[in-house]
């Protein structure tokens, strides 16, 4: 469901958490809300947003509180009404520049704290059988609620995007994140659609090279280096059909793939050389194919794994961790993208560093086609490109909260 359309009036939500609509005395305290979910993980995934956009002095006030059933976050500033009101506006000009939702005033209140006992709400389930006594989720439940999550904000996000006018209507997008700690499938959406390949097809060019390599049918010496660098590394097409000469062409690569490895390439699809206008929109595969194939390269399960990494390693463009501020600076990336006017996306392996120097390696797949070539492919490629590192941001917040990075 899309967060703005869970999301409850806070203005209503004062009125309602207080049991009252009066206008406030004088001697009432008001503090700010910025959003009431029953969820306890989006709160708490939001909380982090909040406070990167209002900065330190703001943030250490900022609180995760729990009433009536719900999670609120709250700034527990307990001032009057008419200074509530004052922040409440400058909060909202910063807030909903960057995409997020208003501050409103509220009536501060007992709070309970989202860690303590919510006992008016044990209260409230009793005189209404309609209420659940179960509470919401927190960031330590089970790995299976903790997907469930991440995947419910994404995909809120992506609406979110879609409403904006950020994601066209003649668009479609596909998500996949694996975190290889837990083991844990995190996202599936849309992963078994087939989209187009244009340049992610590139590393899967290199397995089907690096198998007849391994069955000595092709020697791996310092031209096809070159060649293979370039493809990878600066995603050069002139190479990349190179590479797939030697393999035996288009057909080659894709019987090799299928033959040989099924478990990881079941919808892909290579019939073209790359055009020389770059234009490639023939290749196809599902995010679930890149998803497998970056598990099998993580677990050296596929030729050549070893060099393939160093390949995707090499520096180069990215829409996973550059410019994506919330991924610590020394994250390692393996890393390809691809870009058409009608394809923006990225698929890579990420390893974070956590307490005592312990690696927390993750796997995330993006992928926005559109269906008619962008007019304007610079700014379209940006846009879109933007969308990834944003949608990568939010997955590295869910994977510090589940490790405690």
């Amino acid at each position: 469901m899309c967060l703005r359309h869970i999301i409850f009036c806070t203005c209503l939500l004062a009125s309602l958490l207080t049991g009252a609509v009066n206008v406030a005395s004088a001697a009432d305290s008001y503090d700010v809300s910025y959003l009431w979910h029953s969820d306890r993980n989006q709160v708490e995934l939001y909380q982090q947003r909040v406070a990167r956009i209002l900065g330190l002095m703001v943030a250490k006030d900022l609180k995760v509180v729990t009433r009536s059933g719900l999670y609120g976050l709250i700034y527990d500033r307990q001032g009057d009404s008419a200074g509530a009101k004052r922040v409440a506006a400058a909060h909202s000009r910063l807030l909903t520049s960057k995409g997020l939702e208003k501050a409103a005033p509220i009536r501060s209140q007992n709070w309970n704290s989202a860690e303590e006992p919510e006992q008016n709400h044990k209260v409230a389930a009793k005189r209404d059988n309609t209420v659940k006594q179960k509470k919401s989720p927190s960031i330590n439940t089970n790995r299976k609620t903790q997907s469930h999550n991440l995947e419910a904000a994404l995909e809120g996000f992506i609406k979110q995007l879609r409403k904006q006018g950020k994601i066209a209507s003649d668009e479609r997008t596909g998500w996949s994140v694996y975190d290889f700690t837990t083991g844990e499938k995190l996202v599936t959406i849309n992963e078994d659609m087939q989209f187009q390949a244009a340049s992610l097809i590139k590393p899967f060019v290199a397995t089907a090279f690096f198998h007849k390599v391994k069955k000595g049918e092709l020697i791996y010496g310092p031209k096809s280096r070159r060649h293979m660098e370039r493809m990878i590394q600066r995603s050069n097409n002139r190479s990349t059909n190179w590479v797939m000469r030697q393999v035996g062409g288009p057909r080659a690569v894709e019987r090799i793939l299928e033959q040989h490895y099924p478990a990881v390439f079941k919808d892909t699809q290579v019939v073209e050389y790359i055009p020389a206008s770059g234009r490639t929109y023939r290749n196809k595969a599902s995010i679930n194919d890149y998803s497998r194939f970056l598990n099998a390269l993580w677990r050296g399960k596929i030729p050549g794994a070893k060099e393939i990494k160093r390949l995707m390693a090499l520096p180069g463009s990215d829409r996973l961790y550059t410019g994506a501020e919330n991924i610590p600076v020394g994250t390692k990336v393996y890393n390809k993208t691809g870009s058409t006017s009608r394809l923006c996306a990225d698929m890579g392996i990420l390893i974070v560093k956590g307490k005592g120097g312990r690696h927390y390696p993750y796997t995330l797949v993006g992928v926005i086609e559109k269906q008619n070539r962008a007019r304007h492919y610079s700014s379209w490629i940006r846009s879109r490109g933007d969308v990834i590192r944003s949608v990568s941001n939010l997955v590295y917040l869910d994977i510090a909260s589940r490790h405690s990075l």
